[in-house]
């Protein structure tokens, strides 16, 4: 008995160890070098930027300076929604090395922030416009319009105020959730508007298979993350991996270099997805302000025209042998805009559609490379390709279209391949806009989330175990989502990991965060969506 009285207890301890990190964290700042070292990436990437822009900018020749200034404000909203994702995401990669002791605050943020720069940078673009695909394809194609621009305020201001309410008491919500239950209040606003079905307006099936993996994701990182500890535990009989840090002590040098490694995996991979979710709005914004730089991918030279031209021959021949002979045809293009507006099929649409294709053909051969499209005919001829591409799309999921045999399915595929090239791109400025947006996001706003995460979710301090599960977990998880261009949050991914290692280890959860993380998650999407569409309700008003 006095033995056992002389031993403090566990609880105390816990408490100490956690005062001591506590100091040590509070004291911490961006630091000094950290501060400069993001300065000097910060200042080279807003000269590139401005360099790239503005050798962009050069052939569009306007007597207005409207364009650019609403380019310029629509692009500082697009990069502070960005900025914000900052706060929340990015932040989450770095709290298990913080509370583990691996990585100093200041060291941590701006390693997280170069990994980030690295996986935006190298980004598949897959992502970015799973995101637009949810939205209605006829104000994607009206966005140089007052609606297409009512749309895209809409939903980033949206998530912007969302993403900071949560922020401010310390939530890590999806900025996924939010950004998708945005575009989802869109798409409805705009088909009330126009007195349609709430929903008609809206790619539910696009919308199922996104929602699908952010509903998943959290699951599979709870469930993973319990397991791996598990393994842990079975494997690695280091007691030092199960116990809390003391006072500001690394952890032993090889789960250390683990931790440090699995967070550069998770900065990565969250800049090779979450980076994304801006960046397919940001091409929106640049087509509808200055079409004649950014409507067409300028790259797409003569000898890609060359080969686009024999395989659009060889879809026109394919569709001709679906067509039914008898239909009479008006114009194609409001056919197919009916088509992809109501997703009812009639024979005619066929007809449209192997017309648009041969157009389309036509208007590519005789420019020779989409660089020299005329500039007032950018938008027309991008408008052709996405809908066309839209159109094929849709076309095997219409009741009553025709069933093409797997060859012509195949020559199909290859001919959006090249639609989507031609239209869906992201210039190199653009990624490292956002990369830089997010950076700077996770210095100024990272303490908030990283509190949360390493303190507020298990009753005990997140051990060096528990941390390496998590970041794993995570890494994983999200590489795969972005291999599949599936956008998954970053933050539900690893606070739930976070949460199934303490679940596991019989640490306890504390349920007053885990139930208001459940109730962000929860609302953060009808919510985002309400926001969203009662601005576009507004924005479109004042648009006239």
């Amino acid at each position: 008995m006095a033995s056992s009285a002389a031993t403090p207890p566990p609880v105390l301890h816990a408490q100490s160890s956690d005062a001591k990190a506590a100091d040590r964290f509070s004291q911490s700042s961006a630091g000094i070098w950290g501060a400069a070292v993001f300065g000097v990436m910060l200042v080279g990437g807003l000269i590139y930027i401005g360099s790239k822009l503005a050798a962009d900018l050069s052939i569009v020749h306007s007597a207005s300076v409207f364009p650019y200034v609403l380019l310029g404000v629509a692009l500082l909203i697009a990069l502070g929604f960005e900025f914000v994702n900052g706060f929340h995401d990015t932040a989450n990669a770095v709290a298990t090395v913080i509370y583990t002791n691996s990585l100093a605050p200041h060291v941590a943020v701006v390693y997280s922030g170069a990994m980030n720069f690295v996986g935006v940078l190298l980004s598949s673009g897959a992502v970015a416009y799973s995101i637009v695909n949810l939205l209605p394809v006829e104000l994607i194609l009206k966005v140089s319009s007052g609606s297409g621009f009512a749309m895209v305020f809409a939903l980033l201001i949206a998530a912007i105020l969302w993403n900071l309410a949560t922020w401010w008491k310390g939530l890590p919500a999806s900025s996924s959730h939010t950004m998708i239950g945005s575009v989802i209040g869109v798409g409805i606003a705009n088909q009330l508007i126009r007195g349609r079905s709430g929903v008609s307006g809206v790619d539910m099936e696009q919308v199922k298979k996104v929602f699908t993996a952010l509903l998943v994701s959290p699951v599979v990182g709870f469930l993973l993350a319990g397991l791996l500890f598990l393994l842990f535990k079975l494997l690695a009989k280091d007691k030092r991996l199960y116990e809390a840090p003391e006072g500001t002590a690394p952890p032993p040098f090889y789960i250390r270099c683990l931790l440090i490694l699995t967070c550069g995996g998770v900065s990565y991979f969250h800049g090779s997805n979450d980076g994304q979710k801006g960046m397919g709005l940001i091409m929106l914004i640049l087509v509808g302000t200055v079409p004649t730089a950014y409507a067409l991918n300028h790259t797409v030279d003569k000898g890609s025209v060359t080969t686009f031209a024999a395989v659009s021959t060889q879809v026109a021949g394919a569709l001709h042998n679906y067509e039914d002979p008898n239909v009479v045809l008006g114009e194609s293009q409001p056919e197919l805009e009916q088509f992809i507006a109501t997703k009812h099929y009639e024979p005619q649409v066929l007809t449209a559609l192997g017309e648009m294709v041969t157009d389309i053909r036509n208007e590519a051969v005789s420019y020779g490379s989409l660089g020299n499209v005329p500039a007032e005919m950018q938008a027309n001829v991008r408008n052709q390709m996405y809908l066309t591409s839209s159109a094929f799309a849709l076309l095997p999921k219409a009741v009553g279209a025709p069933k093409f045999n797997a060859d012509d399915t195949a020559v199909f595929a290859n001919y959006r391949k090249f639609l989507d090239k031609s239209t869906k791109y992201i210039p190199s400025w653009v990624k490292v806009a956002v990369a830089l947006a997010l950076g700077l996001g996770t210095m100024v706003g990272w303490k908030r989330i990283v509190i949360t995460v390493g303190e507020k979710i298990g009753k005990t301090h997140l051990t060096y175990a528990q941390g390496a599960s998590a970041e794993i977990t995570a890494m994983v998880t999200i590489g795969l989502a972005d291999g599949f261009g599936l956008p998954v949050s970053t933050t539900h991914v690893l606070s739930s990991g976070v949460a199934g290692t303490m679940a596991t280890n019989g640490s306890g959860l504390q349920m007053s965060t885990v139930r208001n993380i459940a109730l962000a998650w929860v609302f953060t999407l009808p919510a985002a969506a309400v926001l969203s569409g009662l601005l576009f309700f507004l924005f479109n008003k004042i648009a006239g």
